[in-house]
């Protein structure tokens, strides 16, 4: 007797899914091979590894919407993810997951100089923002190193910063609006085209929440002006302590420069080798950069000068043209490239009071010694926001996870100083188990009680930013990584 063939109610939960996602989406927009699935298996942090189910990289908020309402009725967990430049595993999947890509939605919307916003979507690259706006005079002030690659998603994710956040502050201080789709497909609009929207602050709530809480298609952002001018200064010293002393200085005066950048000589040494900028060759550089009219950053660098030479600087040089700045801040935001070509590394990016900067920068230097581990520092010293590299070799046995440990007593050391594990980075799967270093149980309670408002079951971005034993109740599947 001939059997029938198999219906779809017999069909494995993977064929199910992906037929479900297939009638919504294109078929290149859908990937589930799981050899091209690979591709997606990490993100920047690539110590931990895990391919997804199927991958769907939609083009539009509506097909965003599909998918989170498919993988919602069949309860299947989803991965947001930018562009996979992420430093804390926050775009890593689970073996049971849907990753979201948004890197096909990268149009401009609308653009208001009048009114100084820009809307987009979100799979847009924070530089090409900027570059949307530039012939008009117009800039987007945030500027993370991997501004070249980094989406406009992953920013609102990780609430990221950059070199000139000292004066225009982070993502969250230049998003205005956004889109978000919620996990059942619902959408709702955050903000607008203004300054504080009335009301709940939900936009103040999506931005930094990681992915936890919906997926953000569009985003209005303000844009600013183009300065008059700009200046960077070099200033090397004899110490780490003493360049951190300097920089808790100037701020102590009151004094607002566009950024002020830290390097050691590690991060000195490859940045040269790479840009070939002509930093000097000291144990400590500040890159502090000024703006205004030519008097402007006459006056105010001559105020830094003033405090710089209280702190016997090596080095004060001042940057003689546009060509000589190119350089200067191409060596700086090489950064992390560069150290990539000598040595693997882990990139921390806890943050501190600037005036802790000596004595934090004194204990990791103990901290590094105590490990046998190089560690070499590149960061934000405007806003303390810190990124020790901790050096190591991958191909060793047992040096990846002597590196992990050095870098979680170098974040609790962060939060001793009285700062936070994060800055721009985000906590993802690298530093969830130190959440309670910041937090006591009920913050994370009252923490993870807004993720049941926006996302009730869970199915969001999974395995991230709390400790899995603190979590598991609220999934009880929580997939095992």
């Amino acid at each position: 007797m001939e059997m029938p063939a198999p219906d779809a109610a017999i069909l494995s939960r993977k064929d199910k899914i992906i037929a479900r996602l297939a009638k919504e989406l294109p078929a290149d927009a859908l990937i589930h091979d799981p050899a091209e699935t690979r591709a997606y298996e990490c993100d920047a942090l690539t110590a931990y590894r895990c391919p997804p189910l199927a991958v769907v990289l939609p083009a539009s908020t509506a097909e965003v919407s599909a998918v989170l309402r498919i993988c919602h009725e069949e309860r299947v967990p989803v991965v947001p993810r930018g562009a996979g430049t992420s430093l804390a595993g926050g775009a890593l999947p689970t073996a049971d997951s849907v990753i979201l890509g948004v890197a096909r939605m990268n149009d401009v919307l609308e653009t208001d100089y009048a009114n100084r916003f820009i809307r987009v979507q979100t799979g847009r690259t924070n530089l090409s923002v900027t570059g949307a706006v530039e012939e008009e005079g117009f800039f987007y002030a945030p500027d993370p190193s991997s501004q070249l690659a980094c989406a406009i998603a992953g920013n609102i994710a990780m609430n990221s910063g950059g070199a000139h956040c000292l004066k225009y502050g982070v993502t969250t201080n230049n998003l205005l609006g956004a889109t978000v789709v919620l996990m059942d497909g619902s959408v709702v609009e955050l903000g607008g085209a203004h300054l504080d929207a009335g009301g709940l602050d939900l936009l103040g709530v999506i931005c930094g929440s990681e992915g936890q809480l919906g997926v953000v298609t569009e985003a209005t952002l303000r844009i600013l002006r183009q300065p008059e001018g700009a200046r960077p200064l070099l200033m090397g010293f004899s110490s780490n302590e003493v360049a951190g002393a300097c920089v808790s200085d100037i701020i102590k005066a009151g004094l607002l420069p566009v950024a002020i950048e830290f390097m050691d000589r590690p991060c000195i040494r490859a940045c040269e080798d790479f840009a070939h900028a002509g930093y000097p060759d000291v144990e400590a550089l500040l890159i502090v950069e000024v703006e205004g009219s030519a008097a402007e950053i006459d006056e105010q660098l001559g105020l830094i000068k003033q405090i710089a030479a209280t702190h016997n600087p090596d080095e004060l040089r001042e940057s003689g043209s546009a060509e000589e700045s190119a350089l200067i801040w191409k060596g700086r935001k090489s950064a992390f490239g560069a150290m990539g070509q000598i040595n693997d590394y882990i990139c921390l990016d806890g943050t501190i009071p600037v005036s802790e900067l000596p004595r934090v920068l004194k204990g990791i230097g103990d901290l590094s010694k105590a490990y046998g581990l190089g560690v070499a520092n590149v960061f934000h010293a405007g806003d303390g926001n810190m990124h020790p590299l901790i050096l190591f070799d991958a191909n060793a046995p047992g040096e990846l996870e002597k590196a992990e440990a050095l870098g979680a007593d170098i974040l609790t050391l962060c939060v001793e100083a009285g700062g936070c594990l994060t800055g721009e980075h985000g906590v993802g799967v690298e530093k969830r188990d130190l959440m309670a270093a910041q937090y006591a149980p009920e913050d994370m309670e009252a923490q993870m009680r807004v993720k049941d408002v926006f996302d009730p079951d869970w199915l969001l971005n999974p395995a991230k930013v709390f400790p899995l034993e603190t979590s598991a109740s609220r999934r009880p599947a929580m997939a095992a990584e």
